[in-house]
C-alpha cells in the first residue's frame, strides 16, 4: 500500500485492516468517526486522512472539543465579531474558517454540549454557519474528521448526543485497536521510541532482555500507545546498565501480570545484612549475576558520591582509578 501514515508504525493485522480502509476513504469527501481509546494515536490516524486525501495541500486545523471551556468553545469554533462579550475587541476567524478548503479534526467530539451539536449539525448539512455576534451567513467548503474514546451510541441511547450528529459524522467509522491487540507491534514501537530518546540523551541505545520483552507483551497497555512511549522515555533516563531487566520494569506492571516485583538487592533495616543464599532464590539470580549488580550498584553509588570524580570514586571504593575506569567501560557506565 503506498499511502503515507504519518509515523504510525505497526504490520499487525489489525493495524494493516486500518490502513487498508485508509486508502479507500482518504480520497473521498465523505465525513469519518475515528474511535478508540485513549492513546491509540486516533490524531495520527486523522492527519494520515487528510495527507492522503484530495486536501492535502490544502489547511488541517484540529480542536480538542474537551479542553477548551465551554462558554468559549463556540467562538472557537465559528469565530466573533467585535463587541461580541466583553473581550471580544476585534472580530475573528474560527476554525472552520481556518480550515476552508481543508480539513477540520473535531477531537473528542463526545465532549460537546447539545447546543453546540446542534450548530455542529448545520455546518455539515448546510456548510454555512454565522459568527458569535454576527449577521452575516459564511459559506465553507471543509471535510470534518472527529474522534473519540467515548461510546457515542450508548450516549445517544443516555440523551447526550444527538442521535443525527451521530449518523451524520458516523458515515465512515474507523476503529483504532488498542495496542493489547496489536502482538509484535509493542515490540516495534518500544524499541523505536527506545532508539529516539537514547540518540536525544546522548546514550547508548538501551535493549530488552527476553523476560522483560515477554513481561511488556503480556502487559495489557491500558494507556495504549502514548503510555508505552512515556514508559520507553522513562526507561532511557532512569536505566542505569546497557539492558532493561525485570526488576527495571515499574511495579504497576508486576502487579499487572500478577507477579510480585523483585526486591533490592539487600534491604536493610538497621545496620548491616549479608546476603543469604534465599537472597538468590527469591530473584532467580546465579551468584554471577547477583554479584555483578551488588558491584554496579556500588560503583554508581561511588560515582554519585563523588559527583562524577573518577579520582575520589576510586578512592572510596579503595580501588586503583585505572581499574575503576576498566569496570565502569566494560559495564557501560557513565
Amino acid at each position: 500500500m503506498d499511502i503515507d501514515t504519518r509515523g504510525i508504525i505497526g504490520r499487525s493485522p489489525v493495524l494493516l485492516e486500518v490502513f487498508k480502509v485508509l486508502v479507500k476513504v482518504a480520497p473521498t469527501e465523505s465525513t469519518v468517526l475515528v474511535t478508540g481509546e485513549s492513546g491509540t494515536g486516533k490524531e495520527l490516524l486523522v492527519r494520515a486522512l487528510h495527507a492522503n486525501s484530495k486536501r492535502a495541500d490544502k489547511p488541517f486545523v484540529p480542536i480538542n472539543c474537551g479542553a477548551i471551556p465551554r462558554d468559549l468553545l463556540e467562538s472557537e469554533l465559528f469565530g466573533h465579531e467585535k463587541g461580541a462579550f466583553t473581550s471580544a475587541i476585534r472580530s475573528r476567524p474560527g476554525r472552520f474558517e481556518l480550515a476552508d478548503g481543508g480539513t477540520l479534526f473535531l477531537d473528542e467530539i463526545g465532549e460537546l454540549d447539545l447546543s453546540l451539536q446542534v450548530k455542529i449539525l448545520r455546518v455539515l448539512q448546510e456548510k454555512e454557519f454565522e459568527r458569535v455576534g454576527g449577521t452575516v451567513t459564511k459559506k465553507v467548503d471543509v471535510r470534518v474528521v472527529a474522534a473519540t474514546n467515548r461510546d457515542l451510541e450508548t450516549d445517544v441511547e443516555k440523551g447526550l448526543f444527538r442521535e443525527d450528529l451521530f449518523y451524520r459524522l458516523n458515515v465512515i467509522p474507523m476503529h483504532l485497536p488498542p495496542l493489547r491487540d496489536r502482538g509484535d507491534d509493542i515490540m516495534m514501537l518500544a524499541e523505536y521510541f527506545m532508539e529516539g530518546f537514547c540518540t536525544g540523551k546522548d546514550r547508548g541505545t538501551l535493549t530488552l532482555s527476553e523476560e522483560a520483552r515477554e513481561m511488556l507483551l503480556r502487559y495489557t497497555w491500558p494507556g495504549n500507545v502514548r503510555e508505552l512511549e512515556n514508559f520507553m522515555e522513562r526507561m532511557s533516563i532512569l536505566c542505569d546498565g546497557n539492558q532493561v531487566m525485570p526488576e527495571d520494569l515499574p511495579e504497576k506492571i508486576w502487579r499487572n501480570l500478577g507477579k510480585k516485583l523483585k526486591k533490592p538487592v539487600l534491604v536493610v533495616q538497621a545496620g548491616f545484612v549479608w546476603p543469604k543464599i534465599q537472597d538468590l532464590k527469591d530473584r532467580g539470580e546465579d551468584l554471577k549475576v547477583f554479584m555483578d549488580e551488588i558491584e554496579d550498584r556500588l560503583l554508581k553509588e561511588a560515582l554519585e558520591t563523588a559527583k562524577g570524580v573518577k579520582n575520589q570514586a576510586a578512592e572510596i571504593l579503595g580501588i586503583k582509578r585505572t581499574t575503576l575506569i576498566e569496570k565502569l567501560k566494560k559495564k557501560g557506565i557513565k
